[in-house]
């Protein structure tokens, strides 16, 4: 993925009023990421438990997302799968990240949901610069670019679904 500023983030998001999309806490260390590992960019607002927003370059075009999820309970023995990456993680590893529609559909409270990395690191798991604390990946047969595709293909049609 390109480097991305500021301004560049805020103004890529569908499903919140630019008024939203001026206020939220958007990541400080954009110039420390590293963009030649992410396939997206991900993070959790420090300011705010239960949102998260995502901003990936589809089709060319940079989209942002604002999700919310519930933070994880008591329970040490499940486990769950992120659907972007298929990392498995324990308990609040995993979370079912929910994003209002764009448009009319969101105003009128409809949302979408997905289960991805509750850090929205996917990336870097992929690639092995992070672990889950599961400890290990499923091991597959198909390569990095393979995986990255599927990825990246998993997260576009949910942004489909996000703006349809």
């Amino acid at each position: 993925m390109r480097a991305l500023g500021e301004q560049d983030v805020r103004g890529s998001f569908i499903n919140c009023s630019k008024g939203e999309a001026k206020r939220l806490a958007v990541p400080r260390d954009l110039d420390e990421r590293p963009w030649d590992d992410l396939d997206f960019l991900g993070w959790r607002d420090p300011g705010a438990p239960d949102r998260s927003y995502l901003v990936a370059d589809l089709d060319g075009r940079l989209t942002g997302v604002a999700l919310r999820f519930q933070p994880a309970r008591s329970g040490y023995f499940q486990r769950s799968m992120c659907a972007l990456c298929l990392t498995t993680h324990p308990r609040g590893g995993v979370s079912l990240m929910t994003a209002r529609k764009a448009g009319a559909a969101g105003r009128e409270g409809n949302s979408v949901g997905l289960y991805m990395c509750t850090d929205l690191a996917c990336s870097l798991y992929l690639r092995g610069r992070k672990v889950s604390q599961s400890g290990a990946r499923f091991e597959e047969s198909l390569t990095l670019e393979e995986q990255v595709a599927r990825a990246l293909g998993n997260l576009s049609a949910f942004v489909a679904k996000v703006t349809g």
